[in-house]
């Protein structure tokens, strides 16, 4: 079978091209390239390209490559890098970083841009579901308080004329220990954080590390700002989950310039993930799970099978039914897994994305839809929320020792020209096979 490209690299210089194709490769990103604008657009028109990368070395003519490609694209929300400066903001462009562009940093990077244009296209085909029903999703607010970034580190010349060159565009609060950042971190919310790696890399690292397995921090983007004679690899930092990479060669202006940007677009991503939340108090949910209901999913499956067609975008649908083992037997006759299932859709709602529809088919069984994923992949995420709820134990009543909960598990995409109804028998059909094995 085929790999389908993911990425679309657009560059003239085989000293970009080969290593960064390699990389992303490992990666779990395979990458195509295009030498020109004729074959970028033809690029983005006939495969299922997720996001680009434009080289601004190639020549004058590649500044107008960004929004082509969005054009051709469209629909489908296309997420553009480019590298190097452009001298001002172009058309088109999501984000610049500078060269040399490692991958890992390309893959973060890319991951998050896509992640927040599957949400966009998500939000409008959910305002359309739910005004057919007479409610009105409201379109994300623009928070228009100044950025707010956390600057960690100890006080030396460098990274504080780097702290006033961003005091000009932004709120900036300092935090001199790991101890004293993370107790800004839990406190308030931060639209970016820099990270000083001086005279301590070691903890810089270690910072870096501790919000990426904090979820409410994960997304928030982190560039670490190197000191002098610095040991830390590139390639280290990245795979730590560091946005972006600055170093005493940098203008302080400049660093400053590429953290606002990276702090803007977090803001317009969290943004856009808080409207898809807010549908949760529309009305038309599950009372008991604050789940999609049957009829409510369905009308909206059906929309997203359609939006994916005409996107050439992955769709998967995922069915967790409540297994009938002996501990679930005696927790249904006792009453106590109805009293359960409420905490259970709870749990399924909040592991997902904020961009994936998750829905109450029946007193046991749940449903997902998720934009974007192909089969593998939507087979893990069922995977792994079951794993979370199977390590959660219910009350079974006084006396009685608590019951897990294991599940079933049916995952299918959506076929060129299948409908969500038929994927969604294809999974029921499999389920039958298994019960009369």
């Amino acid at each position: 079978m085929s790999v389908e490209a993911r990425i679309l690299i657009v560059t003239r210089d085989d000293f970009v091209t080969g290593p960064l194709v390699e990389g992303l490769e490992k990666l779990g990103w395979p990458a195509i390239c295009a030498r020109g604008a004729a074959a970028a657009v033809a690029a983005v028109s006939d495969r299922s390209i997720e996001g680009a990368i434009v080289d601004l070395s190639g020549g004058e003519e590649f500044a107008e490559i960004p929004q082509r490609l969005k054009d051709a694209s469209w629909p489908r929300r296309l997420p553009v890098v480019a590298v190097g400066r452009p001298g001002g903001a172009l058309p088109g462009v999501d984000l610049t970083l500078n060269a040399p562009l490692h991958p890992a940093q390309a893959a973060l990077r890319l991951g998050a841009l896509i992640r927040a244009a599957v949400a966009e296209e998500e939000f409008e085909l959910r305002r359309e579901t739910f005004a057919e029903r007479g409610r009105r999703l409201e379109l994300p607010e623009p928070n228009a308080s100044r950025l707010r970034i956390l600057a960690i580190g100890e006080p030396a010349p460098q990274f504080l004329a780097l702290s006033n060159a961003l005091g000009l565009k932004a709120e900036i609060v300092g935090a001199f220990t790991a101890y004293t950042a993370f107790d800004y971190l839990h406190e308030w919310s931060f639209d970016a954080v820099v990270l000083w790696a001086g005279a301590n890399e070691n903890e810089a690292m270690s910072i870096a590390t501790g919000m990426r397995r904090n979820t409410r921090l994960y997304h928030v983007p982190t560039l670490l700002y190197l000191g002098e004679g610095s040991k830390i690899t590139m390639a280290e930092a990245f795979h730590r989950g560091v946005s972006d990479i600055a170093s005493l060669q940098t203008s302080e202006n400049e660093t400053a310039r590429r953290v606002v940007e990276l702090a803007r677009s977090y803001r317009r991503q969290s943004a856009i993930r808080q409207a898809l939340e807010r549908a949760r108090s529309s009305g038309l949910m599950d009372a008991a799970t604050g789940l999609f209901t049957r009829d409510l999913f369905a009308a909206h499956l059906a929309r997203l099978a359609a939006a994916a067609h005409e996107r050439n975008r992955a769709l998967s649908i995922c069915t967790l039914t409540i297994a009938d083992t002996p501990q679930i037997a005696a927790a249904r006759a006792g009453g106590w897994l109805d009293r359960a299932v409420p905490q259970i859709g709870s749990m399924v709602g909040r592991l997902v994305r904020a961009e994936d529809t998750a829905a109450r088919l029946g007193s046991e069984v749940f449903a997902l839809a998720l934009p974007s994923t192909p089969l593998n992949s939507a087979r893990s995420a069922a995977e792994r929320i079951t794993a979370v709820i199977g390590c959660t134990a219910f009350d079974a009543g006084e006396g009685k020792s608590p019951f897990v909960v294991d599940f079933e598990i049916g995952v299918a995409e959506v076929q060129p020209g299948e409908s969500a109804a038929a994927a969604l028998d294809r999974i029921a059909g499999r389920s039958l096979q298994r019960e009369a094995v």
